[in-house]
């Protein structure tokens, strides 16, 4: 039987990681047949390996850094006789989800934010390799019988915390309706019930608009007021909301609270938390099934700008709301593109 839903998203984990030692150098001096008096041969040692974190985009949850182990790297080994350099110790590559922040859990220093598919960081540098004594042989020192110990690979304790990265994530309270949208706009399958919280961690679901045209829409968990200050699922929403590129506020006629206050409440918090996208944000009115045109004015009295109404149920209003979405996903990414090209940025350099 597979894992519950509720164990399969992991979004915030501590570790401990640990770099090999490097290898020790060797005392030793050649024994040759006829060389009654051979010089020091003593290899160096090796490099102790390094821990890496390597983004991997196939990845979505930090649920493998679960259980509190150690992650170590490889020990370098020490030298050899006739000069013979020990063997590096094998770096530890440890694969993250795009969107994983890396910070320092002593210092509460940030020493990495992983966006890019194939993006490493070496969170853990590996011991220096000890010297052989035939690297301290000089001509008034010609038999050294010291050699110098590797290096220790640093320890520390990381925290990795991840914050998805998605092109529209789709917020509102609990029970607006946000993972029905998702189910019927991708594959994903996020679980629904009608009681607050269904959504107890984020979901993502790819939409394809054509053969050449798609985009990534997360389900946040449900906010309620207060959120910012960590009430409810709190913190663990709002971190999210960062990186996702264009909000979409899922309102609900059948709440206790009118759409225009769930409104209210959503954008408060969001700013509480870290600020708006006023330019990057749809209205959408769900369940439009349940309602006449009359209870529809009425429910959006209140409620500024264009909404979009449609219900997940019947498909009325589904496609405006995923044209108007492609639309603004395109012309960002549109606008990403020529401010990274090349002449964007040779005619910003100063004359």
């Amino acid at each position: 039987m597979g894992a519950p839903l509720e164990s399969r998203f992991v979004d915030r984990v501590e570790i401990r990681v640990a770099a090999g030692k490097g290898g020790d150098g060797l005392v030793a001096f050649r024994r040759e047949a006829f060389v009654p008096r051979g010089g020091p041969s003593g290899g160096d040692g090796g490099r102790g390996g390094s821990v890496i974190l390597a983004v991997r985009r196939s990845l979505s949850t930090l649920i493998d850094f679960r259980g509190g182990a150690v992650f170590k790297a490889g020990n370098g080994a020490p030298g050899g006789a006739n000069r013979m350099t020990g063997r590096d110790g094998a770096d530890l590559v440890l694969s993250v989800p795009p969107g994983t922040v890396v910070t320092d859990a002593d210092s509460g220093t940030q020493i990495g934010d992983l966006t890019e598919d194939g993006q490493t960081l070496i969170v853990a540098e590996g011991g220096t390799p000890g010297r052989g004594n035939a690297r301290f042989a000089t001509p008034t020192r010609q038999t050294p019988r010291f050699a110098t110990p590797g290096g220790k690979g640093v320890e520390r304790r990381l925290i990795l915390d991840l914050k998805l990265i998605a092109d529209a994530g789709l917020v509102g309270l609990p029970n607006a309706g946000k993972s029905t949208l998702l189910a019927s706009v991708s594959r994903a399958k996020p679980r629904i019930g009608n009681y607050p919280f269904t959504t107890l961690h984020p979901c993502l679901g790819v939409v394809r608009m054509d053969d050449e045209s798609d985009f990534v829409i997360a389900d946040l968990p449900g906010l309620i007021e207060g959120a910012s200050e960590g009430a409810g699922l709190g913190l663990r929403f709002l971190r999210h909301v960062e990186r996702t590129a264009v909000l979409v506020y899922v309102l609900a006629p059948d709440l206790p609270v009118s759409p225009a206050e769930q409104l209210r409440i959503l954008k408060a918090e969001i700013a509480a938390y870290g600020g708006t996208r006023r330019d990057r944000e749809i209205l959408v009115l769900s369940k439009a099934d349940l309602l006449t045109p009359d209870d529809i004015e009425d429910k959006l009295e209140g409620v500024p700008g264009d909404v979009i109404v449609l219900s997940s149920a019947t498909g009325e209003g589904v496609a405006r709301f995923l044209k108007s979405l492609a639309g603004i996903v395109a012309g960002m990414r549109m606008s990403e593109s020529s401010s990274n090209s090349p002449s964007s940025r040779e005619s910003e350099e100063p004359v």
